[in-house]
């Protein structure tokens, strides 16, 4: 069930994702007079076809999910009637074929824009960024932080909920420069902490997390069951709602941050452990999955622990905002993930980062059916995250994609003339194996890290 709810949720953001990208070719062509033979999602055989005159557009969905395409009148691909010669591609002006291949990757941007200012509207609950425990030698000590410290604002823009207040410190740490970091103390005071990283620690983004040493406050909860995850190794131990774990491998558990600890200690190691149902003491073998962690392995069981009304009520805040702050907010977040997308691309070119942070398309299901499950507010989070990283992708100068055509528009306009055929056609080439190679490789790093 797992499997089949993480690729569903993967295929349904994948169908959003390419219909808008491909949706922005086809709806600029049409406006700017060029005629659309066909608007295909996916590749290879068509699996549904739609076309509501026999001249008009051929709509499709094809056998291979994988991407889309439109397909226009072109004499370049193939003979072209007279009666459409004024509606070919290859014939507009230089402006007009700009706009249309540069439509796609703008769409993707419009999407996210779209997605996060109904998120923002709607609004989300949160839990308060109340920071815990402050590790000493991380850069939260060295900044000053202390525990029960609250994040009111980053940078002078409020952050009412723990997601905003880190992805804002993440954002303003990577643009490498000193943040400041408004906190209520947990005496009731205001204080100002400057936090700074040094640039070679930014040249490994994947440690950075770890290095800041910013994490939420935690109470002191009782060890009772919630949930679990449909397929995850508590459900396979036969770990109920409403169980409260007694003990584990003979150690008396007080607390469920003592359980989470014996956990993640003991990642493909069997765990015995006496649980307390309906008044009846239950004995059950439980086998964490091991999980990377930054330090190596640490085990995951996916159990969700029994939360308080009155804890619950403390820490969830409701963060909601009017129409046109939340599409000033929405603009903001989108373009400041496309830059940091942009400098994440420009420091893995330069060897300043890892290629570890690529994702392929195993990681983005998972990371699809782990938004699913934590609400309909994170899956849409997750799909304009995933939109602004596909219009910055097309946008890449590398022949192939949107942005390698552009780049040709750009010399034709310079040099007065398009590139000769054979300059473009071994042009790309080249940008097909760059981008097979980087497919190859984000593949190739989503099956070690399934099986690491």
């Amino acid at each position: 069930m797992a499997l089949i709810h993480t690729v569903f949720y993967f295929l349904v953001a994948l169908a959003l994702l390419i219909a808008a990208h491909e949706f922005g070719h086809y709806w600029v062509a049409r406006r700017l007079g060029v005629k659309v033979l066909r608007f295909s999602l996916g590749f290879g055989t068509p699996l549904l076809r739609w076309q509501r005159k026999p001249d008009g557009t051929e709509f499709t969905v094809a056998a291979i999910p994988i991407g889309g395409y439109v397909r226009m009148v072109d004499e370049r691909e193939g003979p072209v009637a007279p009666a459409d010669l004024p509606y070919a591609f290859n014939r507009q002006r230089l402006p007009v074929r700009f706009a249309i291949v540069a439509a796609g990757p703008v769409f993707n941007f419009l999407l996210a824009i779209l997605l996060y200012w109904g998120v923002f509207m709607v609004g989300e609950t949160g839990i308060r960024p109340v920071l815990g425990p402050v590790e000493a030698g991380t850069f939260a000590a060295e900044a000053g932080f202390e525990p029960e410290d609250e994040i009111i604002a980053v940078d002078g823009d409020p952050t009412p909920t723990w997601g905003l207040a880190v992805g804002r410190i993440f954002e303003r740490v990577m643009d490498e420069r000193v943040v400041e970091v408004e906190v209520r103390t947990g005496g009731g005071g205001q204080a100002l902490r400057r936090l700074s990283v040094p640039a070679h620690v930014l040249d490994a983004p994947e440690v950075l997390g770890e290095r800041l040493g910013l994490q939420p406050w935690e109470p002191e909860l009782p060890p009772v069951v919630e949930r679990t995850e449909p397929g995850s190794p508590a459900e396979r131990a036969g770990l109920k709602s409403g169980d409260l774990l007694l003990s584990a491998d003979g150690e008396t558990l007080r607390s469920w941050r003592q359980w989470v600890d014996v956990v993640r200690a003991h990642p493909g190691q069997n765990i015995s452990v006496v649980v307390e149902r309906d008044g009846v003491h239950v004995s059950l073998e439980i086998r964490p999955d091991a999980i990377n962690g930054p330090k190596g392995p640490v085990g995951r069981i996916g159990a969700a622990a029994r939360i308080p009304d009155s804890v619950r009520a403390a820490m969830e805040v409701e963060y909601r905002l009017g129409v046109l702050p939340a599409l000033m907010a929405a603009v903001e977040r989108t373009s400041d993930y496309a830059w940091l997308s942009l400098k994440m691309i420009g420091r893995m070119l330069i060897g300043k980062a890892t290629v570890e942070n690529l994702s392929g398309p195993i990681s983005i299901a998972q990371y699809a059916g782990q938004s699913a499950k934590a609400g309909l507010a994170q899956f849409v989070k997750f799909l304009a995250l995933i939109s602004v990283s596909l219009g910055v992708l097309n946008l890449l100068p590398v022949p192939v994609l949107d942005g390698g055509h552009l780049m040709f528009y750009l010399i034709e306009a310079v040099k007065g003339g398009p590139l000769s055929e054979r300059t473009q056609m071994l042009a790309q080439q080249v940008g097909l194996f760059i981008l097979i190679a980087l497919m190859a490789l984000a593949f190739m790093l989503d099956i070690e890290r399934l099986f690491s």
